[in-house]
């Protein structure tokens, strides 16, 4: 009969050092004897330990990219300082809240424990380490350079997240805009419109078209609002849906993200930045550039770069020189294109490529935070409009009162 293992729990306690100093912490165990026990042994005389209340939804908590790249800096930082590779995942996975970003550090320790490689024990888990991180701790690992390269892929991942989150920072306003200008519409067309409507009823005038467009669009909605919501909700489905399962369209939205106004320019410059940080982290790492670039195509986040890449794939693959390559393309800025040229005549590429990769990460930053206060205004504007033209809609009957008396 298996024995089932005890659960694990995170337990705060409060204590005195040897000198009588009062300090506090935080100890993961299966029961407070052994929390007590083992501060103890650490020469912590506990004063009051306590389990900490789960979250009710801790259980269930996804593991994120940004708990991926703290990991992996904490990994760097204790290969570093000479910590054992299997005490190192001890040290890092109690420091970890989430309950399933826990397990799989203890999964990670139980499968280098038995003898397997790291690289191997990342690999087992796709959904977390892709094909990128896997190659570059093996590379590591195959070199007796894992703390080097752990530093490479913790300093790639921070920098990647951080340009997604500013990404996601400026789509995320003019989603806004548009839900704040749907939900007041909504509102003014179902409470407020039907109030005039019944005054408008004793004109006994024919309403402008503009009103007897507005007083139609609020007769829709009080009687068929439901069916509207259900619509927008599966047109958002659908559009999510086919974004993910039919290439074709993905690839389309990709090209039309590029050609918007503000928005494309932070996409297409993010993208320039992801190729160079990807491209200038896996060649210092010693990975040739052929198969460097195939890690490269899918790090774009863009259908139209991952097609250049291939195509420079090809050719540098035939022996033409990076730099011109890229330029054949037709889709890298000149910036871009002649800091490679300087690197690749210098020996120095992948240091050429980082700085590409931070002047275009700076632009970005840049550009989200001047469309963060264009957005402001813009608000303003939209709801003014969306308002304005509902109460002008409103009010030109009463213009015309005069003409009816």
């Amino acid at each position: 009969m298996a024995v089932k293992a005890a659960k694990v729990s995170v337990y705060a306690w409060e204590g005195t050092d040897r000198k009588g100093t009062k300090i506090t912490g935080e100890l993961s165990g299966p029961s407070l004897p052994l929390i007590k026990a083992q501060l103890r042994k650490q020469g912590i005389n506990p004063i009051k330990v306590r389990k900490k209340s789960t979250s009710l939804f801790g259980k269930g908590k996804k593991i994120k990219p940004l708990d991926i790249a703290l990991f992996t800096r904490q990994m760097a930082t204790m290969m570093r300082a000479g910590v054992p590779l299997l005490q190192s995942f001890d040290i890092i996975g109690e420091g970890f809240e989430n309950p399933n970003m826990r397990k799989l550090v203890d999964d990670l320790k139980q499968q280098v424990a038995a003898g397997n490689s790291f690289a191997s024990a990342l690999r087992q888990r796709p959904q977390y380490f892709d094909d990128l991180y896997c190659n570059l701790v093996d590379a590591g690992e195959q070199a007796g350079a894992l703390e080097t390269l752990l530093d490479r892929v913790a300093t790639y991942k921070e920098k990647t997240e951080a340009l997604k989150a500013k990404i996601k920072k400026a789509m995320t306003y003019p989603a806004a805009v548009l839900v704040v200008a749907f939900i007041v519409s909504g509102i003014l067309l179902i409470k407020v419109v039907p109030q005039f409507e019944s005054v408008f009823k004793g004109f006994g005038a024919e309403l402008p078209a503009f009103t007897q467009m507005v007083i139609d669009l609020s007769v829709v909605l009080q009687e068929w609002w439901y069916l509207v919501l259900a619509a927008i909700i599966a047109a958002v489905y659908a559009f999510k849906y086919a974004h993910k399962n039919n290439q074709r369209f993905h690839d389309a939205v990709d090209r039309l993200l590029l050609k918007l106004p503000v928005i494309g320019g932070i996409l297409y410059k993010s993208a320039v930045a992801r190729y160079a940080r990807t491209l200038s982290t896996t060649f210092a790492a010693g990975v040739p550039l052929v198969e460097a670039l195939d890690s490269v195509s899918g790090a774009t986040g863009n259908i139209v770069f991952k097609t250049a890449v291939n195509r420079i794939k090809q050719d540098v693959s035939t022996g033409m020189q990076l730099n011109f390559s890229m330029r054949t393309t037709g889709v890298f800025p000149s910036l871009a294109i002649q800091m490679t040229a300087i690197g690749e005549e210098s020996g120095a590429l992948d240091d050429m490529l980082d700085k590409v990769a931070s002047f275009y990460e700076a632009e970005v930053d840049n550009m989200v935070d001047s469309l963060t206060s264009l957005m402001e205004p813009l608000i303003m504007v939209v709801l003014g409009v969306v308002v304005g033209g509902l109460v002008v809609a409103m009010y030109l009957p009463i213009f015309q009162l005069g003409n009816v008396v």
